[in-house]
């Protein structure tokens, strides 16, 4: 009897020992799980590493000026507000419009920044930008050799051509017409030295002493002489008011002031391509060089350029 009772409560204790094994995760799987958890949080921490140093990257590849413009949340830019389709301002409501504002627009949003327009003239533009109170020029603003030598310039976004406007009145209607006329021009802009070219190459006038490096419209007498102005619609006022006998610039821009009684001379000259302008050698260059190259590949440049009427 008592040996029976002996093995019952063998059993027992046998059988509790069981169950409380049963209950315990085997040494081997616990360091299994241990092991597993350990990959993990490395993989995690390299991940998060990783990162980290692609932020730190990009943030250092940033260059100081484009750094400035992200620290002050604003974008400044140099454009017209005179130019429908390029550059025009609402005196009514002091807003902004197109293709050049557009860009101008998208390059802000590039940088995750607002915006802050200033209007330039051709004779301004450069001067701003130098001195740092704007970041860029969208200004009807053509790309020549001896500019790059200044500034930087982007990938052209559009292509004009100059001409001459005149009153019907006066009987002008080609280049042979200017000889011995007075043009209004724009200052700082390339259009005299590009309407005289014009007239050295169509016989006009013979060309001595004409210098593309040297140029200077207000010296010029040769056949053909030049009255600057600051803005265009003051080169349009002279011209209804008979100081000068003719109105020169880029095509897109004279559509504005071809109004009644007023033509085209049967001339189109001297492609202009504009581009954004940027200080040379400056981190915005190479901003503005991409957003260009993308907004010509994704055809949106080609639709403002519809939207705007300068197709």
């Amino acid at each position: 009897m008592k040996n029976k009772i002996v093995s019952i409560l063998m059993a027992g204790l046998l059988g509790t020992m069981l169950i409380g094994c049963g209950e315990k995760t085997p040494v081997s799987e616990v360091q299994d799980t241990t092991e597993e958890t350990i990959v993990s949080d490395e993989t995690s921490a390299s991940e998060v590493t990783e990162e980290a140093a692609e932020e730190a990257a990009a943030t250092e590849e940033v260059a100081e000026d484009v750094q400035a413009v992200i620290d002050r949340g604003v974008l400044r830019v140099g454009v017209k507000n005179a130019v429908i389709g390029f550059g025009y301002e609402d005196p009514l409501t002091g807003d902004y419009s197109g293709l050049e504002i557009e860009i101008a627009k998208a390059l802000a949003e590039k940088l995750g920044v607002d915006i802050e327009f200033t209007a330039v003239t051709a004779a301004t533009r450069t001067e701003l930008l130098d001195s740092g109170d704007i970041d860029c020029v969208l200004a009807t603003f053509t790309i020549t050799e001896e500019r790059k030598q200044s500034w930087d310039f982007s990938t052209p976004y559009y292509t004009d051509y100059v001409s001459v406007l005149v009153e019907d009145a006066s009987g002008i209607t080609g280049l042979a017409d200017l000889a011995d006329k007075t043009v209004g021009v724009s200052s700082g802009s390339t259009s005299a030295k590009s309407l005289v070219s014009a007239m050295i190459e169509a016989g006009v006038i013979s060309g001595d002493g004409f210098d593309a490096d040297s140029f200077d419209p207000a010296t010029w007498t040769e056949g053909v002489k030049f009255q600057q102005y600051d803005d265009y619609p003051t080169i349009s006022t002279a011209l209804s008011a008979g100081e000068v006998d003719a109105f020169c610039v880029d095509k897109s821009i004279l559509a504005i002031y071809k109004t009644e009684g007023r033509s085209y001379i049967d001339a189109e000259f001297a492609p202009q391509e504009y581009g954004v302008a940027t200080r040379k050698d400056s981190g915005m260059s190479a901003v503005a060089e991409e957003l260009v190259t993308g907004l010509m590949e994704d055809g949106t440049i080609a639709g403002l350029i519809t939207e705007n009427g300068l197709d």
